[in-house]
């Protein structure tokens, strides 16, 4: 009996020991219902960071023994549902310019007169003014604006208004005279220069190319070098303040921007967003070589900072009347929209970056669009050889039904932007008929063929809250919450897909699966806590619902109760 006693003593000891020396955690999510989009593991109660990573996961009890009081931070989630942070695939981020005149959501064109009228008092003579975000179908007369909106109230500022698609914008008569825009100036490749039909004037409205007609002078007047550097860092700070506070923890973007700014801002400490930053997509090899000595700098085993994919335009907008159509439009039967390129010459551009192993995202909204840009990756399959390329088509928004299962084959990711559904759908039909809409934000018809998706929300064409996203993808209604079951409903995602769309299928699209998107030990610790449970409840309350905590890399970067 002693003997037996005494090996009982050694053994408690053993394990006293060993759970003693178990780790620690610096940080702690207990009592959560934790979606972890990991397949192997999707519910969990508790997580346990240390450094940048996830070193545990499961349920309280377990995690709460990697507590060590005297320096663990614990944050007690209380029932609230935890997720992945939000990896937006397809965003145009910069700083934030505390002037831009906001006109989304704008239904009568006399606002825009007044905002603009505003912001010219605030200004001086010859000082650029930037604004937008209109769509004209929600105008009260739903027409395209014009020059005489803006030009009684800014004769002496250049003005520039945006459409919220980016593919059209509204210029004053001082941008035209600056940019010899007249009636006598013709419409340059992939653009055109909406005219009056009566006395062929131009109207103010410039599409896609020829808005590279535009010239505006000097940006600056008023501003010395250092304010203007001032202002810019602001912005920078401005913009990664409402990425942390929506939960958006990881940015793809869509096209080039500084990669200094954004060394200096993770050297302050102010990096609160992880970050790709591709180029634009071009044949040209020796600029393709500069391309290689940048993506050295900033590779892809980097886990904040890195090169992103080479970004092209296939075509415009269907806001705009400038995606690119096999047939003309519905409503516009001598029109099938805008290419950017010649086939021949984009098809030229992606062989070369694809042999020399770039990733290549093209912009494409049309039926035509996509056609040509599956066929141009198809091509460099069969020129180059399949390699793991990971191309990506960029918005996906009409497709011919009998391309959908070329995305799976091809390994192509559809890069999609929900949100463009419900802002869309208020003219979509009107622009390209019923028929042509049933392949349009096609999810279901995609995931069922195999698709991986990436969802973004292309801000700032759309706002950066992924909750507007989330809405749209499970309702595809208005956002003022229509009734009936959304707008071809057969396309809707169950609210567990379209997070692992916004999270893992975004980390796929950059190979950064094996990293992120899901919370799983060893994965880098980009988690977000949410105030209602987006699983269980009614689609009215999904945008209303807020992120209370974003933690990127083990970090806390944003607390509601703070």
């Amino acid at each position: 009996m002693r003997n037996l006693i005494t090996s009982l003593s050694i053994i408690i000891m053993i394990i006293s020991c060993s759970n003693n020396k178990k780790e620690k955690a610096d940080l702690v999510i207990i009592n959560g219902k934790v979606l972890t989009v990991d397949k192997d593991n999707p519910m969990a109660q508790a997580i346990a960071i240390k450094g940048e990573k996830v070193i545990a996961v499961g349920t309280t009890q377990k995690i709460s023994r990697m507590i060590d009081k005297s320096f663990t931070k614990v944050i007690d989630a209380g029932g609230r549902l935890v997720i992945p942070g939000f990896n937006d695939a397809h965003v145009h981020f910069g700083p934030l310019d505390p002037d831009y005149i906001e006109l989304r959501y704008t239904t009568d064109p006399s606002v825009i007169t007044r905002k603009v009228e505003e912001q010219v008092s605030k200004s001086k003579p010859g000082e650029f003014i930037e604004g937008g975000h209109w769509i004209h179908e929600m105008f009260i007369d739903k027409k395209w604006p014009h020059k005489e909106l803006i030009d009684k109230v800014s004769p002496d500022n250049p003005v520039l208004l945006d459409r919220a698609d980016g593919h059209s914008v509204l210029v004053n008569s001082y941008v035209l005279k600056m940019s010899h825009i007249t009636k006598d100036t013709k419409d340059p490749f992939g653009g055109e220069i909406q005219k009056d039909p009566v006395t062929g004037e131009p109207t103010g409205i410039l599409k896609d190319a020829a808005m590279d007609l535009i010239k505006t002078g000097n940006t600056k007047i008023g501003r010395s070098a250092e304010e203007e550097k001032e202002r810019t860092w602001q912005g920078y700070l401005l913009a990664m303040k409402e990425a942390r506070e929506l939960g958006v923890t990881s940015l793809q973007n869509a096209g080039g921007a500084d990669f200094d700014a954004y060394e200096m801002l993770q050297k302050e400490g102010s990096l609160t967003s992880r970050i790709d930053i591709g180029a634009p997509l071009t044949g040209d090899t020796v600029v393709l070589l500069q391309y290689k000595e940048k993506e050295k700098k900033y590779p892809g085993e980097g886990n904040w900072i890195r090169f992103g994919y080479l970004k092209a335009f296939a075509d415009g907008s269907i806001g705009s009347s400038t995606a690119l159509m096999f047939e003309p439009y519905t409503d516009d039967s001598l029109n099938s929209g805008l290419a950017m390129w010649p086939y021949e010459e984009l098809e030229k551009m992606v062989l070369t970056a694809d042999k020399m192993g770039f990733q290549i995202g093209i912009h494409a909204i049309g039926d035509k669009a996509n056609n040509w840009i599956l066929n141009a990756f198809e091509k460099a399959i069969n020129v180059n050889g399949k390699r793991d390329s990971r191309h990506r088509d960029e918005h996906t928004q009409t497709v011919q039904l009998q391309d959908i299962p070329r995305f799976a084959h091809l390994g192509v990711i559809p890069s999609m932007q929900p949100t463009h559904c419900i802002s869309d759908k208020l003219y979509y039909e009107k622009r390209v008929g019923y028929e042509r809409c049933k392949g349009t934000y096609a999810w279901r018809s995609l995931v069922n063929a195999g698709s991986v998706l990436a969802f973004g929300t292309d801000y700032q064409v759309e706002p950066l809250n992924p909750m507007e996203g989330l809405y749209a993808a499970v309702t595809r209604k208005d956002r003022m919450g229509e009734s009936g079951d959304g707008w071809f409903p057969e396309q809707k995602l169950t609210m567990e897909e379209a997070i692992t769309f916004y999270t893992l299928g975004s980390a796929y699209a950059q190979f950064m699966e094996g990293r992120k998107g899901i919370i799983k030990t060893g994965y880098l610790a980009d988690i977000v806590i949410v105030d209602k449970d987006l699983l269980t409840i009614p689609e009215d309350q999904i945008m209303k619902t807020k992120v209370d905590y974003t933690i990127t890399g083990g970090k806390i970067v944003y607390s509601s109760a703070k």
